[in-house]
């Protein structure tokens, strides 16, 4: 990631109707973050979005209470520091902030990238199995997920085969924590660095519809799961600076 950039509104493409965003604040002593939607704003005034369905239309939250927003946009995280203004339950409910007098923007990967920390099975495919038979016991290897992104991720491995090397093509066994269990995804090595007692080795995701995900109460795609789960994780609010 680049540096963070501070820039005082307006900025080119600040604001858009529709706009996700995260709200966070702390409450009853915990961090906590609700998805929203940007419904409108007064400029230099307040920002007014959907009230959290996740909170309830019963709860109250103190005016002046704290808070930061944040969004991704064009490839960048954009944040800044306010604080709750109002809500109202009738006839819609709905959240008003303050209007930020400076915003913060970073400049993300291509692919947002989430920590993990999940069992692993990583199995050569069948075509480099030159039995032509059934795996062998040693065409298969367990790992740690360390990283997860859209694009691929991360595994720790004690102890790497040898036939496991930049290139390689492999089939991936792992869980999504309260979205499902994913089999048969296609990966490819694309590299490997000694660390944290073993190796980590970084794998690229090769979607080709032949992957499979069960289900915990949740619907779509591996890819759609996957990225379900990495914006789940994203602390996006942590770009801005503590103070």
């Amino acid at each position: 990631m680049n540096d963070i950039v501070v820039s005082v509104p307006p900025a080119a493409s600040f604001l858009s109707v529709g706009l996700p965003l995260k709200i966070s604040f702390t409450r009853d002593q915990q961090k906590v973050m609700y998805g929203s939607t940007l419904l409108g704003w007064k400029d230099h005034a307040w920002l007014v979005c959907e009230w959290p369905i996740q909170l309830g239309h019963d709860q109250q939250i103190a005016g002046g209470t704290p808070c930061t927003v944040s969004y991704l946009h064009d490839g960048k995280l954009v944040g800044y520091r306010s604080e709750i203004r109002d809500l109202i339950s009738a006839p819609v409910p709905l959240l008003f902030v303050s209007y930020p007098k400076s915003v913060e923007e970073m400049h993300l990967r291509k692919h947002l990238r989430v920590s993990a920390n999940e069992p692993t099975l990583l199995m050569r495919v069948a075509h480099e199995n030159p039995s032509g038979s059934a795996l062998r016991t040693s065409d298969y290897f367990g790992g740690l997920l360390k990283d997860l992104s859209e694009s691929g991720c991360s595994v720790l491995l004690v102890r790497t085969p040898a036939w496991l090397r930049a290139g390689t093509i492999i089939h991936m066994e792992f869980e999504l924590p309260g979205l499902g269990h994913i089999t048969n995804l296609t990966g490819i090595i694309k590299n490997a660095d000694a660390r944290d007692g073993g190796d980590i080795v970084g794998i690229e995701f090769q979607f080709n519809q032949l992957e499979y995900i069960e289900y915990r109460g949740w619907g779509g795609s591996v890819r759609q799961a996957i990225e379900q789960c990495v914006r789940q994780r994203y602390p996006g609010d942590d770009l801005l600076i503590a103070g």
